[in-house]
């Protein structure tokens, strides 16, 4: 039988929203242990090898994680672990080449590099996961990245959003996961799509449904675990992905390609 944590993972068996090639080999990265999920994060040696494409091979990878100078930043920290589990939201920092991006899912399921602003990095979102009572009646709460912050606003609840300030760890404001408060996606038949909260449906001993409305027009439902609040109003407090959080039938595609030849034309 084997003994310990696995360490190997066969490319088969990947998360699909990784996104490899079947032909590029046997074997990927396993994620570490880490804040997020196995099949909910992405390694950092995937994200340098085949999303940004600085590194042609994983021994690259290794040399760019182990500089001194500390290359890749994960949330503001220094990451050297190649297999560290990066997840929804986290902020990747480059300082050598001045560039931030913000991990998100676009409306195939698929992780996409998100390309923001140096003012925009110095946050992140995370949702309320747990609110507890510690030992010696110490009011705590657990969040999506495994943060566990003490003393917490009474007024947050479960599900709803913390504004994290990065540098100092420290929660600047708080989304309540209530109707007319916008709202992303993140897991799912609907995940990465983004809409409107419209109406909490209550089930007592299953799981709560929330009805969005996304810019479209179009309805539809999903359990309140897979809401994540983005902004309050319409307004969102991150970039967007280049679809908008917007899902397209094959048809609307086609469409939408044809107006913009036409226009092009023109």
């Amino acid at each position: 039988m084997a003994r310990g944590p696995k360490k190997h993972m066969k490319r088969i068996t990947a998360p699909k929203s990784w996104m490899l090639s079947k032909l590029g080999g046997n074997w990927t990265t396993r994620p570490s242990q880490g804040p997020h999920k196995l099949r909910e994060s992405i390694p950092l040696s995937i994200i340098l090898q085949h999303k940004l494409k600085y590194a042609l091979y994983a021994r690259d990878v290794q040399m760019i994680l182990a500089d001194k100078d500390g290359n890749i930043k994960v949330d503001g920290k220094v990451r050297t672990d190649f297999g560290y589990p990066v997840g929804l939201l986290d902020v990747i920092t480059i300082d050598k080449t001045r560039e931030s991006y913000r991990v998100l899912y676009d409306v195939s399921g698929k992780f996409i590099l998100k390309s923001i602003k140096p003012d925009e990095a110095k946050f992140k979102l995370v949702k309320v996961t747990q609110k507890k009572v510690g030992p010696n009646n110490v009011p705590y709460i657990v969040t999506n990245d495994a943060r566990t912050i003490r003393y917490p606003n009474p007024e947050i609840h479960v599900n709803d959003t913390l504004k994290i300030d990065l540098e100092t760890g420290k929660v600047v404001d708080f989304l309540k996961e209530e109707p007319g408060n916008l709202c992303y996606i993140i897991g799912g038949n609907n995940i990465g799509r983004v809409g409107l909260i419209q109406h909490r449906e209550r089930h007592l001993g299953s799981f709560d449904i929330v009805h969005v409305k996304d810019s479209n027009g179009k309805h539809f439902s999903t359990r309140i675990n897979n809401i994540f609040t983005i902004g309050k109003g319409k307004k969102s407090l991150i970039s967007l992905p280049d679809d908008n959080g917007l899902y397209l039938t094959a048809l609307e595609k086609k469409q939408a390609r044809e107006h913009q030849e036409e226009t092009k034309q023109q």
